[in-house]
């Protein structure tokens, strides 16, 4: 359960950091409201993940996830460009995140 949280929990980071650049400097309403409530369930979610899980993979896959879905975004959305050598360096880093959770030791 611990690892869905977290996979979840990267999800929901990736969301706030689109929609922190989407408010504008926090002039945006919705897009800061939706900024602050990914934000904390983020992080509790993060926490949560952190009791059954160590700290250097649950931030590793955390980020990971975050970094992925964030970047897949603003290259879908046109908001960065689209390459073949960014989508196989996240695609690594994807695999990384992957590794990570079969090498672990609980």
């Amino acid at each position: 359960m611990s690892w869905i949280i977290l996979i979840a929990s990267g999800v929901l980071e990736a969301v706030w950091a689109t929609a922190l650049g989407k408010s504008e400097g926090f002039t945006k309403l919705w897009p800061s409201v939706t900024f602050g409530v990914a934000l904390v369930a983020s992080m509790a979610g993060l926490a949560w993940a952190m009791r059954d899980i160590s700290t250097g993979t649950a931030y590793a896959v955390w980020v990971g996830v975050g970094v992925s879905l964030t970047v897949g975004y603003a290259m879908l959305s046109g908001d960065e460009a689209f390459s073949i050598v960014r989508m196989l360096l996240i695609i690594g880093l994807v695999g990384c995140v992957v590794g990570l959770k079969l090498v672990g030791h609980e």
